[in-house]
């Protein structure tokens, strides 16, 4: 195989990114993968990426994006105050995997609530596996209170039982909607 670039020189490889043949010369030396120079010029984007030009403590305002960073290979992480991808560290973070203050996602940790199919936090957590301080979820394990099908804390909600300091808690703080029948 020859370098697409130099048609008459054999290419040392192949450009991770648009896969053509490169020689020796067109090779970025920048990468720790094997880059062709435009594509390392052009970013060699593979993904979405966009950072808000206002920073709150040298964070962005708003950073969103998704896909893989084309020179070290690896998943492209959101961090700002409001962060928003497949893996997001901020605030405010929605994601895949979210971990903040208040995080959203399929995994997320979340220092004052934490919503999704598996959330751990501190504070308020919901999701089919919540664990935190007020667990409501399929599998709750509360520090305090825990609503949900299996729950575990020292005052709990769940199919079979009924605390009256949990169920005083789940009244004043998030309604009925959530207490089942026997509860009410």
């Amino acid at each position: 195989m020859n370098c697409f670039t130099h048609p008459r020189v054999a290419a040392v490889g192949v450009c991770a990114l648009c896969q053509r043949g490169v020689c020796g010369d067109c090779v970025s030396r920048d990468t720790p993968r094997i880059v062709c120079r435009a594509c390392a010029e052009r970013g060699g984007i593979i993904g979405y990426e966009y950072k808000s030009s206002a920073s709150i403590g040298g964070w962005p305002l708003v950073h969103v994006c998704m896909g893989m960073d084309p020179l070290t290979m690896r998943p492209r992480v959101a961090k700002g105050v409001i962060a928003i991808g497949n893996i997001s560290v901020g605030g405010i973070a929605f994601g895949g995997v979210a971990c903040g203050l208040v995080a959203v996602g399929g995994g997320s940790l979340g220092l004052a609530l934490a919503l999704g199919g598996a959330a751990i936090g501190v504070g308020l957590s919901i999701g089919g596996l919540a664990v935190g301080s007020v667990a409501i979820g399929g599998a709750a394990i509360g520090f305090m209170y825990a609503v949900g099908g299996g729950a575990f804390a020292p005052a709990i909600v769940d199919g079979a039982r009924c605390d009256e300091a949990a169920r005083e808690f789940i009244l004043r703080w998030i309604g009925s909607g959530v207490l089942p029948p026997h509860c009410r």
